[in-house]
């Protein structure tokens, strides 16, 4: 039987070991941990996110708020906001919930904070020393990943990983941590992508095989291997009238037809989008404990 890897599970237990840590800073260097979080439009998923975000930060004893700006805000009223969060001391993390509007440019936006408060480790600084080998913070997503494989018993190392998808949240980065030198990684790392030739020739020769390719069910059995380990990292929207709220959440992987092959799965939901915030908090905690005071 499939051993299913629950990410809600896990992430609760980690949340737990956030909290201690949250209590030690503050009774021993009276440091409240705090992360702003930037959210811009009302984007559905991108709010409901950033929610959940808060709600974990409340559980763990971290301070926390949100800074809400319109859909049609401008290039200037955001960087203006991130200077601002910066400077202000009651953050030691920043979030900005991505994507951005289209008027926006998302690369100067990112650049514009500092890198010791890029809590998602997508500053363009903290993405070389992830590359290097030596990273202040190891993206989200790709972090809550590598714990997930780590304390459910499958150590990447000597493993051939190939990893659907190349975006800068998930697939990029999960490559390059994955293909360190490094407790918990060395593994050999193969990309990916929707316009790959052949794909499931590669897809059948992962031991761990990675979907983050944005596409609802677009992994399917017969494109993987006995006893391979799958981390399904997509969460898409299908409308079904069936529901109460209209759709059903899927991954980028048809459940029932690679569990069947698999030895471990990540479910949709339950799987990686919780590891994603637990590890959030465990960057913020980080930051906050770099702080001079």
């Amino acid at each position: 039987m499939v051993k299913i890897l629950d990410g809600s599970a896990l992430s609760k237990e980690i949340r737990g070991e956030v909290a201690e840590g949250v209590r030690y800073i503050k009774s021993h260097r009276s440091i409240t941990p705090g992360l702003a979080a930037v959210l811009i439009g009302d984007d559905p998923a991108s709010s409901i996110y950033v929610r959940n975000k808060g709600f974990a930060c409340d559980e763990v004893g971290m301070l926390h708020e949100t800074f809400l700006l319109p859909s049609n805000v401008t290039q200037d009223t955001v960087l203006d906001l991130v200077k601002s969060l910066n400077e202000d001391d009651r953050f030691h993390g920043i979030l900005i919930q991505l994507p951005l509007p289209a008027q926006l440019d998302e690369q100067a936006v990112i650049r514009e904070m500092i890198p010791s408060k890029d809590v998602d480790g997508i500053h363009p600084f903290n993405l070389g020393k992830l590359v290097q080998g030596s990273p202040s913070f190891v993206p989200c997503t790709p972090a809550g990943i590598q714990e997930l494989l780590l304390r459910n018993g499958y150590d990447p190392s000597g493993k051939h990983m190939v990893i659907c998808g190349r975006s800068n949240i998930v697939g990029k980065p999960l490559a390059s941590l994955m293909i360190q030198r490094n407790p918990g990684s060395n593994a050999t790392v193969t990309v990916c992508h929707t316009s790959t030739k052949d794909l499931s020739v590669l897809t059948r020769q992962a031991d761990i095989l990675v979907a983050a390719v944005g596409r609802a069910g677009f992994i399917t059995g017969d494109m993987v291997s006995k006893d391979v380990i799958v981390i399904d990292v997509g969460i898409n929207r299908t409308e079904d009238p069936t529901y109460r709220r209209g759709y059903r959440l899927e991954g980028d992987c048809d459940f029932e037809s690679v569990s069947r092959k698999a030895e471990a799965i990540t479910p949709v939901p339950g799987g990686v989008g919780p590891m994603t915030i637990a590890m959030l908090l465990v960057n913020t905690l980080k930051a906050a404990g770099q702080t001079t005071v």
